[in-house]
């Protein structure tokens, strides 16, 4: 078994350590207040085996926490002040200097938390090291200096969860919907340098990716683009390429429409080929200023197209991107593998859901790509024209910013929807579970708790608003000066773009299904549970429309995607309520509104129950569908996603893609226990357990991540049963 010091490095756990921290309290106190050694190895052997319970690496300050309340159960009162007085003294030590204690374990590599705080970036690399060392500076000022000590301790004490606050010391936001559309047709500015109007649809994709970069390294959050803004440009290339074609037919003499058309068809397939290899190919190999590659979606909507040319030509675009996401790309090795990004998102309409629809053939290519890499996930414009209504009255369907995080519908002054160019300021979330256990059963005493933890969320948002207000448009140009949000002049502030529902404001929450059965015994999959996680959601529904109702600044609500937090909230959960069975017993908290990945549920359930949670989730929600290899049954897949068109907004199917470089096992690459009890990675052919020789791919939170994932994420993957 493994702990977890104070400066995140990981040890192996040495029992002995506790009994002689006792015993060291121990000869502190007067002898008539001392306990025997034996009780000492009675409190050393109860510690331990609780650790060992709890199956995961426990830290320091959950071990003390231990001791404390097994020499309580001992009435030995003076002993446990002696032992508190001594933690407490040396809390102070450690306070004047753990944020450089944290940066040097992190350049020698043993901050095992920050090794696993996010599942595509690797902390062994000089960039992703030195974004980790100015995050580690920024969150002690955010901490210290920024915010209010009361969410300060929330946020340590995971009763909320105050998001990137190793960003937050800067004005930068969240994610957001880029305008790429406007800054290829207009031009913009790249490093101080003019790029006019691509005159080529691959040299359109090449900008793209440099946008897409300069993006990445102004915000923190993910960011998505439309394929639709791109389609434009394989016209402009066409014509370019037939009017080459022409000449060169002319100077032999030979003037054949069909000819000229045949030819410069193929050479535009071509060119199509290379642009999406650009993309494809850049977005995975380009380095932002965070050290990873960008958080990228792309967005792929037939019915966003102009006319039916461009629609003939987004169609184009759509299946060169399949097919060449369908191959993946090559590991070091020279293996093709499923790539991280960009994530794809597939909108399922009329036209291509059902068999002998025009665009069928595009549909059955998404789910072959689905089967094998894990994407393209899939939004249902019937279903999102129903839930998204603007204030005209007419249903919108447009994408996601990053992996999940939805604007609100919204008009611009002429009356018209505008989606490209907003983004979101932040995200507060609440744990759901910590205020079910609060309450202890009693539903009064919940309301009362959730309306406190409510304020206190609303008070960490106004704060992630208030950084923002007064930013000038030169602290990022690519963004607020250069079209991929706006076109302000220098010395401008951003402010009248962070109210009117032009942005958004987060309110995140996590554990909806733990916090039920701590409340009811029930679990959403049972109509009393269900009943009361939706009332929950419509409680958390009406405490952001009255904080906009109020201030003009659109809060929305957020299914949260946890990560490295999932783990996080759970051990903080043990620490105040202990090990609760079915509430507190796992490693981590279920993400949103899921239904917990250990429940029996086929997969068409799952998604009913599922989408009427993600309905009163208007901030942002996807649901999933845990799956077998499902290469050789295509037309499941494609069942899958005819139901996702009629029941659900936002869904995704979870494959798995994994490969071993020690032997070539390509399959299902799997989690088992290490000696210490610790969960590691093991190829079931040759028993490979080296990360660093091995490829493993899953989605974890609406992106797919390729870097590994801490105990609690480890756990929950491991755990996870099939739905079809």
């Amino acid at each position: 078994m493994k702990i977890i010091k104070r400066n995140g490095t990981e040890e192996i756990f040495e029992k002995n350590k506790i009994y002689f921290a006792v015993e060291k309290a121990n000869a502190a106190v007067e002898e008539d207040a001392r306990i025997s050694s034996h009780q000492i190895d009675k409190i050393t052997d109860r510690v331990a085996k609780k650790c060992t319970k709890l199956k995961r690496a426990v830290s320091v300050e959950e071990i003390q926490d231990m001791v404390e309340r097994e020499i309580m159960a001992l009435g030995a009162f003076t002993l446990a002040k002696t032992y508190i007085t001594y933690r407490y003294t040396r809390e102070l030590v450690r306070r004047a200097n753990t944020t450089d204690d944290k940066i040097m374990a992190l350049i020698e590599c043993n901050n095992e938390e920050i090794k696993q705080e996010n599942s595509n970036k690797n902390p062994t690399v000089n960039s992703v090291q030195r974004d980790y060392m100015a995050g580690e500076v920024s969150k002690d000022i955010t901490k210290r200096l920024l915010l209010p000590r009361d969410i300060v301790e929330a946020h340590e004490e995971g009763i909320i969860h105050f998001h990137d606050a190793d960003y937050f010391a800067q004005h930068m936001h969240n994610c957001d919907l880029v305008n790429l559309g406007d800054m290829l047709e207009g031009g913009t500015v790249i490093s101080g340098t003019m790029i006019e109007k691509p005159h080529s649809f691959s040299t359109a994709c090449n900008i793209a990716t440099q946008i897409i970069a300069q993006v990445a390294s102004n915000q923190y959050g993910g960011q998505s683009i439309s394929l639709t803004h791109l389609a434009p440009f394989v016209n402009i290339s066409r014509q370019k390429i037939r009017k080459a074609v022409a000449e060169e037919l002319a100077s032999l003499g030979i003037n054949d429409e069909e000819a000229i058309t045949k030819i410069a068809e193929k050479r535009l397939r071509e060119e199509v080929n290379r642009g999406v290899q650009c993309i494809q190919y850049q977005v995975v190999t380009l380095l932002t200023t965070n050290g990873q590659a960008p958080f990228i979606t792309v967005f792929m909507y037939l019915g966003e197209a102009k006319d039916e040319t461009e629609r003939e030509d987004l169609a184009l675009i759509i299946e060169e991107v399949l097919r060449q996401r369908y191959q993946g790309v090559k590991n070091e090795s020279g293996v093709w593998i499923t790539p991280a990004f960009p994530k794809l998102i597939y909108v399922l309409e009329e036209d291509n859901v059902r068999e002998g629809s025009r665009y069928y053939y595009l549909t059955k290519l998404a789910a072959k790509c689905t089967a094998r890499r894990m994407v393209p996930d899939y939004i249902s414009e019937k279903i999102m024209l129903e839930n998204k209504i603007d204030k005209n009255g007419n249903g919108q369907c447009y994408t996601c910013m990053g992996c999940r995080s939805f604007l609100t519908p919204y008009v611009d002054e002429d009356g018209k929807p505008k989606y490209y160019g907003r983004f979101n300021q932040g995200v507060v979330t609440v744990n759901l579970v910590d205020i079910g256990l609060s309450a202890g059963g009693d539903l009064e005493k919940f309301w009362r708790v959730f309306d406190e933890r409510m304020k206190l969320c609303h008070r960490a948002l106004r704060a992630r608003h208030e950084r923002l207000v007064g930013t000038l448009s030169d602290a990022a140009p690519i963004l607020w000066q250069h079209g991929a949000l706006t076109r302000l002049p220098k010395g401008e502030k951003i402010d009248k773009y962070l109210y009117g529902g032009y942005s958004t404001l987060s309110l995140g929450y996590a554990g909806l299904w733990e916090c039920v059965y701590a409340l009811s015994g029930k679990k959403l999959t049972e109509p009393e549970g269900e009943a009361l996680g939706l009332e929950i959601m419509k409680k958390l529904n009406e405490y952001t429309a009255k904080w906009k109702s109020v201030e003009n600044i659109d809060y929305s609500l957020y299914g949260t995607p946890l990560e490295s937090t999932t783990y996080k909230f759970a051990k903080c959960l043990q620490k105040r309520f202990g090990v609760i069975e079915g509430v507190t017993d796992k490693s981590y908290i279920t993400n949103s509104y899921h239904i917990h990945v250990t429940e029996p549920i086929d997969a068409f359930k799952k998604l009913e129950i599922e989408s009427k949670f993600q309905k009163l989730s208007p901030g942002g929600a996807i649901s999933y569908i845990e799956v077998p290899d499902m290469q050789n049954n295509i037309d499941a897949v494609l069942g899958v996603m005819e139901y996702i068109y009629d029941h659900i907004m936002y869904a995704e199917l979870n494959t798995k893609s994994d490969f071993c470089q020690v032997c070539g096992f390509d399959g299902e690459i799997l989690t088992v226990e290490d000696e210490d009890g610790k969960l590691v990675w093991e190829c079931p052919s040759c028993k490979n357990r080296d990360q660093s020789k091995m490829n493993v791919a899953r989605r974890t939170c609406g992106y797919i991540g390729t870097q590994y994932w801490n105990q609690g994420r480890t756990q929950e993957i491991k755990e996870r049963v099939l739905h079809l």
